[in-house]
């Protein structure tokens, strides 16, 4: 009998799992008859802000929103440059240009896959006004060093955290270290929707309120607009079904740091350069990303032997066609190394030990 494929992800066991408890929460808000804005979502908002420790949350239609969001209530705009990492999803980078803003780019750490703050620093100038870190597959990185140069310079900061809900460091969780604090509940993502959503989380009452306007087209009250915003609520379906995961988010994410663990055992003798995990931190691998010398021979490998793999991220955020004419001067060393290795294997709730054990043949095999 032929072997059963390995996905790279597989959503079904989760869902599986918790399959009555949504369906009840949806059939809820289906018979309340209340599916924009409303009390289903006020819920869940203020669930998310007691987990993550922080007065305001404010739900939206997606991370690249909650991030487009958070630079326009700050006041970042045109003429403004945010400094980031070019080692990210490309909403990233939209985000930072549908506000007005120019991303600059700084090289990352090789271990931690985030933003090197050295590197931030020599980026600096008189036109800086923000620095948006991301939370790379599910880890906060030198944020602490990040806030120093802010505070030194006067600037904002917007934590990219869209793979990172429930990552911690020195005990306080991703999103609450910033100015704001941007999530994606994409259903890949460690707490994901049935569909996209996204959330905003701050300590700023003003960058709150402003948040809250811009979401639903700029209005204080209905039809009195004072800005000019956006169509980007978290329908009460999607805050329906994230409220029923969040209850169960602690004991997912122990999952995913379980099966990180026997990777780790699993692969410890092989060349692969495994994820570093910083001191102080908890890791919620949204991804777990090696990476290989050899990375494309591996990847062709696993995938001849019905093992799914993905590239996250294949080449710089310079080096995409819709911006590269602007950046092509620009060669961060680290990050192109990162871009032209990483590999990530399968994880998700669900994964066996069987199943990783495969992986893990298949890899040696392929002399990764």
């Amino acid at each position: 009998m032929a072997t059963e494929p390995i996905p790279q992800i597989d959503l079904a066991p989760l869902h599986t799992a918790l399959r009555a408890d949504i369906d009840a929460s949806i059939r809820a808000v289906i018979d309340a008859g209340s599916f924009v804005l409303g009390e289903t979502l006020a819920r869940f908002e203020q669930a998310c802000a007691d987990y993550l420790g922080v007065p305001h949350a404010i739900g939206v239609a997606s991370g690249t929103d909650a991030l487009l969001i958070a630079l326009r209530a700050a006041g970042i705009g045109q003429g403004d440059e945010v400094i980031t990492s070019a080692f990210s999803f490309f909403g990233s980078v939209e985000a930072i240009l549908h506000a007005g803003a120019t991303p600059v780019f700084a090289d990352i750490e090789a271990g931690s896959m985030t933003l090197d703050a050295e590197d931030v620093a020599r980026k600096i100038t008189r036109r800086t006004r923000a620095i948006m870190p991301v939370h790379m597959f599910g880890q906060i990185g030198e944020i602490d060093s990040l806030l120093e140069l802010a505070e030194a310079h006067d600037l904002v900061v917007i934590e990219d955290a869209a793979q990172a809900f429930g990552a911690r460091f020195n005990g306080r969780l991703a999103g609450s270290f910033g100015h704001a604090g941007c999530f994606s509940f994409h259903p890949a993502k460690p707490l994901g929707a049935l569909g996209d959503g996204g959330m905003l989380v701050t300590v700023d009452e003003a960058l709150a309120a402003e948040a809250r306007r811009l979401r639903d087209h700029g209005s204080r009250a209905r039809y009195d607009h004072v800005s000019v915003g956006y169509n980007s609520r978290l329908d009460a379906l999607q805050a329906a079904v994230l409220e029923v995961k969040l209850r169960h988010l602690e004991a997912h994410l122990a999952e995913r740091e379980r099966l990180a663990r026997r990777y780790r055992e699993l692969l410890s003798g092989t060349a692969l350069v495994l994820p570093e995990t910083l001191p102080e931190r908890r890791h919620v691998f949204a991804q777990f990303t090696v990476r290989s010398e050899r990375r494309d021979n591996v990847c062709e490998a696993m995938r001849a032997r019905g093992i799914g793999c993905a590239v996250h991220y294949p080449q710089p955020l310079y080096r995409q066609a819709a911006i590269a004419e602007r950046y092509g001067d620009v060669k961060l060393e680290v990050t192109e190394a990162v871009c032209e290795s990483c590999l990530s294997l399968p994880l998700f709730q669900g994964l066996t030990e069987e199943q990783q054990q495969r992986v893990a043949d298949v890899l040696m095999e392929a002399g990764a």
